[in-house]
């Protein structure tokens, strides 16, 4: 039995779905509580405990989050079957259930009043994308790209082939799509391929050799453009925050991190950054930084550092949608080696909120909680103490 939940481009890693999970008895509230206080130094979380039980899936289910709402896609009917539920009260009826085409996968996001569900292949690369009411779910028009939301507009893009997993690289043409009808309204050339990244009302396209524009996603207007440093350029590299660009290159032997103004793309700071793995992620304006010393977070705009968490190292990030306006979701293991305990990463740095019992798996971030695989085939959802 296995539950696939994709709740947008961020992946962690599951916990151990072997061990069985445990009732919440007033007895395991204290103990967990007594191991989280151990764990921290006496300063115990604002335990939430009490799950709302999602619903039963099946058991080769699709579980995806799009804005207010909960996806569930089940490939075993005949058709497959998208059905969608308020995420803020998962455990009520649905509010629309559809037919939708066979797939090896599917992603979902929020485009306006449009629900964009991507197809995906083998590969996992983007093989179509249907745009349907999120009120009724029915289709409204469907195109043989990647369509991404840009705040209320929608771009469409071929993403470039990986046999691995695809990222915002992109190649040939991007697309402004018109909302109402999906067809194309104005279109840009990309030379060889390029990092695609989706801002609100605009476009940042990077491409091989460095040359970084900023478009407007109305009609294609050129707001900027800058040339930047040779660099592994990703889906994470580089990160946009506001008006700030921040971008992860080597310099002189070593790695450093620079900022840059935007739209001029004029670059205002650089700092020294620990070599070896280093992931960047937007955190409540910041940019939230995670090495092999620890977690930290910078200003954007100066590159200064506002907090450290050397013992962050040792706690994940949970998957789900990238909001920089919002702090990000971590997990970590408590004291007994079993159970999980929940944290946000903001502008005040961490805050440790919740415990989760012993045998969750498969935890993402939607809405206003985590929904987490109980060992069953249920999904349950915990709600999120978030500032």
């Amino acid at each position: 039995m296995s539950v696939l939940i994709e709740l947008g481009d961020d992946r962690g890693t599951p916990l151990d779905e072997h061990r069985p999970p445990l009732r919440l008895s007033r007895r395991w509230r204290v103990a967990v509580l007594a191991a989280v206080c151990a764990l921290l130094g006496g300063a115990a979380p604002a335990a939430r405990l009490t799950p709302q039980v999602a619903l039963a899936v099946p058991a080769r289910a699709t579980v995806l989050g799009a804005g207010p709402l909960l996806l569930v896609v089940d490939p075993d009917s005949n058709p497959p079957t998208l059905s969608a539920y308020d995420a803020a009260v998962p455990d009520g009826p649905p509010r629309w259930r559809v037919t939708v085409p066979p797939a090896a996968g599917w992603f979902a996001e929020v485009a306006g009043d449009l629900l964009l569900l991507v197809e995906r292949d083998q590969a996992r690369g983007a093989r179509a994308t249907t745009a349907r009411s999120m009120r009724t779910g029915q289709p409204l028009w469907r195109r043989p790209e990647r369509v991404y939301a840009v705040g209320d507009a929608a771009v469409a893009v071929s993403e470039v082939r990986s046999a691995s997993e695809p990222g915002r690289r992109v190649e040939g043409s991007v697309h402004f799509v018109e909302p109402a009808t999906g067809a194309t309204r104005w279109s840009v050339p990309v030379p060889s391929t390029a990092v695609f990244r989706a801002l609100p009302g605009q476009l940042l396209l990077v491409q091989d050799n460095g040359l970084a524009r900023l478009l407007d996603a109305r009609d294609g207007t050129e707001r900027g453009r800058g040339r930047l440093p040779p660099a592994n350029y990703g889906p994470d590299n580089p990160q946009v925050v506001g008006d700030h660009l921040v971008l992860r290159h080597p310099s002189g032997g070593a790695v450093a991190l620079t900022g840059y103004d935007l739209p001029g793309l004029v670059p205002q700071w650089q700092a020294p950054a620990e070599p070896g793995e280093l992931t960047l992620r937007p955190c409540q304006g910041l940019i939230c930084g995670q090495d092999e010393q620890g977690r930290w977070a910078i200003d954007a705009g100066t590159g200064t550092r506002v907090w450290t968490w050397p013992a962050g190292a040792r706690w994940r990030t949970v998957a789900g949608p990238r909001v920089p306006a919002e702090p990000l979701v971590i997990l970590g293991m408590a004291a007994d080696g079993r159970r999980s305990l929940v944290a946000t990463l903001g502008r005040d740095g961490h805050r440790v909120s919740t415990v989760l019992p012993a045998g969750l798996t498969d935890c993402r971030r939607v809405g206003t909680g985590l929904i987490c695989r109980d060992g069953t085939a249920r999904m349950t959802f915990w709600p999120l103490d978030v500032p």
